[in-house]
């Protein structure tokens, strides 16, 4: 790992804390995660980190159920056989209300534990979101099990890598419960094995799957974690120090840029947000780079991620809401590719990947942007703000252009953007647009299989790029009170030149409400694992893909 330690300094009131601090925080164990408001506030606060809970648990392969596990699930379809050791048969299950529905969970005791059935469907159409659904409902039902396992070995018509994948993936990450600063952490998932069943032939693939499943749950726990974390204790220096700690541990090269160097870089945007808050800004750039031959040619994809630490709305202040309280998950852009990244090198990504995280807080104050101000972007456009809570827009527009001056073959970014994406999709499904649909379409794909949903609306610049126009400077931040999603999007790809882009707003399914198949009550980390399976899977879009209107 390479890291510019020349940028690993800390402002006070315009000063540097200095590399002593830096370091001292970087070796601090990845349990930790610092609270820093001021001075007199500052301490190191040992905090539970789920994401560590669900990273080490102990993944095999067995034949039959080990006697050391003390619950126990066999997969029931909507008809066909019923695993005989369930103890119960066919017109038993409908006697309890159990028909083998997707999501549906029985617990039938015996003398070593509980045994479980789990519902994966119609036996004709089972697919792996419901083997990822079944064993995330069952890891949930038995949280107090340090034991588990789950049969798989009726699943034979599924692949054996990808039914192992989704397996794990789905019983971890059902495990997941975030605890954080509560003095009781009996709420905590005390899973700390997991076996998956298999049949003779394809335990080998199940455990391959198995252990790229348990990776990007690893990565999705690790999302979670930094977007639930209470804006006290994860500012923008916070989370450079947390990426440099991850860069180390997975092989990527980290620079940090402080709010000095942002300015000589003409990033406007970056620090004209942040001229509110006290806490200094942060610029994270991650470099993942494949093992290959010598001068090989590899696909290269850039992406870059919204990481406003709290955002009040500034000037423009939000109401006192649960939607305010929920600010301290506006950086879950940034947690998710933070996450994907720290991913890439265990699967052997073969796409050389770099990361952007635009992180700051949005505060008022009386040194705040104000309505009327005219900023200069990174690329040199110009932008007169009309709303200063639409500011993630700025940082992703310093961050998008530094990220076409690296030449990717496509750059997506992701971003908590707009409450219109909420109002039109709701909270489970996110918001794409693009302007190259061969680049769009292989989004779509890694949504699908990961079962993070998207729907693409246009990016209809014909129609409504004259929305942004403004009397003193290139373009406004807003578009006025229609299309939100669509002109951001717009305002958007203003920065990304003539490279492939891709925008996914992730405003809706940001947080749950409460607890339901792979998701636990909480921040999402939402499009972590769309983000590895579209790095691991990305090709350089096809030269001259008809571009949307």
């Amino acid at each position: 790992m390479v890291v510019t330690l020349a940028t690993l300094t800390f402002e006070r009131d315009g000063n540097t804390d200095g590399a002593t601090a830096c370091t001292k925080r970087v070796n601090m164990s990845s349990r930790a995660l610092v609270g820093n408001v001021s001075e007199w506030l500052r301490q190191t606060v040992e905090m539970f980190d789920a994401s560590q809970s669900v990273a080490n648990v102990n993944i095999a392969v067995a034949k039959s159920a080990p006697k050391g596990a003390t619950a126990v699930a066999y997969a029931v379809a909507t008809k066909g056989a019923v695993a005989r050791q369930l103890g119960v048969n066919r017109s038993g299950l409908d006697a309890n209300n159990f028909d083998g529905k997707v999501g549906q969970l029985l617990a039938v005791p015996n003398g070593d534990g509980v045994v479980y059935a789990i519902g994966v469907g119609d036996p004709d159409s089972i697919d792996l979101a419901a083997v990822r659904t079944a064993a995330a409902n069952f890891a949930r039902a038995t949280s107090k099990h340090a034991h588990l396992a789950i049969n798989l070995a009726d699943l034979g018509h599924l692949d054996a890598k990808a039914a192992g994948h989704a397996g794990a993936e789905g019983a971890l990450l059902g495990s997941y419960r975030y605890v954080g600063l509560k003095n009781d952490e009996s709420g905590a998932s005390k899973l700390t094995d997991l076996t998956l069943i298999a049949g003779d032939k394809r335990t080998k693939g199940v455990q391959q799957g198995a252990d790229r499943g348990a990776i990007v749950a690893g990565a999705a726990a690790l999302s979670r974690e930094l977007a639930n974390t209470p804006p006290t204790y994860l500012n923008a220096k916070d989370i450079a120090v947390k990426a440099v700690e991850i860069g180390a541990a997975t092989g990527l090269e980290v620079e940090v840029f402080n709010k000095d160097q942002l300015t000589q870089m003409g990033c406007g945007g970056m620090i004209g947000v942040n001229r509110g808050s006290t806490e200094p800004p942060r610029m994270i750039k991650l470099t993942y780079s494949p093992r290959t031959a010598k001068n090989a040619k590899v696909a290269h994809l850039a992406m870059v991620g919204k990481g406003v630490m709290y955002d009040s709305g500034g000037i423009s202040l939000k109401p006192s809401n649960p939607s305010h309280v929920a600010m301290k998950m506006d950086m879950s852009g940034a947690a998710s590719v933070l996450s994907a990244m720290s991913a890439l090198k265990a699967l052997k990504c073969k796409a050389k990947v770099t990361a952007w995280l635009m992180c700051t807080d949005n505060m008022p104050s009386g040194s705040a942007l104000k309505l009327g101000d005219v900023l200069t972007m990174r690329n040199g456009k110009t932008v007169e703000i009309h709303n200063t809570d639409a500011e993630g827009r700025l940082v992703l527009a310093d961050g998008l252009s530094l990220a076409v001056e690296d030449e990717p073959d496509g750059i997506v970014d992701i971003a908590t953007l707009t409450g219109s994406a909420l109002g039109a999709l709701g909270t489970e499904i996110a918001c794409l647009l693009g302007t190259n649909q061969d680049f769009v379409e292989q989004v779509k794909t890694s949504s699908a299989d990961v079962d993070e949903p998207v729907w693409q609306l246009p990016m209809e610049t014909k129609r409504y790029r004259k929305l942004l126009d403004s009397v003193v400077a290139d373009m406004r931040n807003i578009g006025g009170p229609y299309g939100g999603t669509i002109t951001a999007g717009i305002f958007l790809s203003e920065f990304t030149g003539d490279v492939p882009y891709a925008h996914l707003d992730i405003a809706g399914p940001m947080e749950n409400a409460g607890d339901g198949g792979l998701q636990a009550k909480g921040a999402s980390g939402f499009g972590t694992r769309l983000l590895i399976d579209l790095a691991c899977n990305f090709t350089a879009p096809t030269d001259g893909a008809s571009h949307t209107a």
